[in-house]
This record gives structure tokens, sequence and C-alpha cells, in this order.
């Protein structure tokens, strides 16, 4: 669940003020709006990665405007999947156990079972450059979902995918969504994306979030 109340967020000159919006448990959100208009801005500020001037940011129930971005119990997959050069895909879906100190042996298990869901078991030993646009995407998404997040947040995955591979991996998000439960917050500028994978559909407008009925 995702509550965000009264929200401001100011960087240089461009200003957004009065954002409210909810995103309910187990929803999968997804939010539209110009280029510029700000839909980058209020993903960054609900994971931490940019600072708020006011309002709140609960989620779950719990305030984490305040809180670093580790602590609020969100997965992040960025535009570009962000994915470090020279670490394997082993590596890459077991980074965010490790900052956690879990177990060695528990870290593994869960990388394979990631790896499995998946379907890129066989590509655990390989880094980026050696991985497909779709792969890099599967390989960042795991890594947000590794530590079990309350929310997913997605910030245009799939604008960079052929429409057979981005197809793949719409089918793929909503079997994974579906098994894990978990709520979905979405930036895309593609209709049928909203469409195809979206519950709730938010439009930016004016500086405003709105609900979009049709």
């Amino acid at each position: 669940m995702i509550d965000v109340e009264n929200l401001s967020i100011r960087v240089g000159d461009f200003v957004l003020d009065g954002i409210d919006f909810h995103v309910p448990n187990g929803t999968y959100g997804v939010l539209m709006g110009k280029t510029g208009s700000g839909k980058t801005s209020i993903m960054e500020s609900i994971c931490g990665l940019l600072n708020t001037s006011g309002g709140t940011i609960k989620i779950m129930g719990r305030n984490v405007t305040n809180l670093k971005p580790a602590s609020r119990g969100i997965g992040f997959v960025p535009q570009d999947g962000a994915l470090f050069s020279t670490m394997t895909v082993r590596n890459h879906l077991g980074f965010a156990l490790s900052i956690r100190k879990w177990d060695r042996q528990c870290i593994e298990k869960r990388v394979v079972e990631l790896a499995e869901t998946l379907k890129i078991l066989h590509l655990l030993d390989r880094i980026p450059y050696r991985l497909s646009g779709g792969e890099r995407q599967r390989v960042s998404l795991g890594r947000a979902l590794s530590y079990y997040p309350n929310v997913l947040c997605l910030d245009e995955p799939f604008s960079a995918l052929d429409d057979e591979t981005r197809e793949d991996m719409y089918r793929l998000l909503k079997l994974i969504v579906d098994q894990m439960g978990i709520t979905v917050f979405h930036i895309t500028h593609s209709y049928h994306e909203a469409r195809r994978l979206a519950d709730k559909i938010l439009r930016l407008e004016n500086g405003k979030v709105l609900e979009w009925d049709s």
C-alpha cells in the first residue's frame, strides 16, 4: 500500500505541490503523464532517492518520509536497469541480501529461486555486457525483488525493449506480482502497457495526480 499526502518536491526551478494519491495493498498502480511533468521525481521521492520539501509518504501504513531508501521496504527498477558492469548475475541477485547480512546458504537458495522464476538460471555466471536487453531487465527485477519488499517501483522498465520481448516481460511481471501479492507503482508513457498491467491508472496533469476512469 502506498499513501502520498500533500507531497511537495522542489528540484531547481521545478516544483510540485500538493500531490495526493493512494495505491491499495496488492494493487498494480500505473502513473502516466507528459515528459517532464515530474513522474520520476514522484517515484524517486517515494523510494527515498530524492528529498521532499513537505508532505507525507506512507508504505503499508508506516511513515517512511524521512527514512533511508534501504529502510522503506521498496524494490526499485530504474529505466536503464543500473546493473554493475563487473558483477555477475548471481552477485546482482544476492546483492541486497548480502547488505542485509543474510547467511550465505540462504542467499544462494534465494538467488536460485529467483533465477528459476525469471528463467535466467543459465545466466548466473554472466556479466551485464553479455546479456540482452530483456535479460538485463530480468536481472534488475530479480535484484529488486530479492529481499521480499512490500512495494515494487518500476520507472519505464520496458521502454527500450522490442515488442516481443516487452510482451514476454508483461507476462512474467504479472505472474510474479500475482504470486507475491506485492503492491506495484509503475511509470510508463504507453497506454497499451498501462491497460495490460494496471489495476489502477493514475495521470499526472497540471501538477496533480488524478485517477483515470477510462
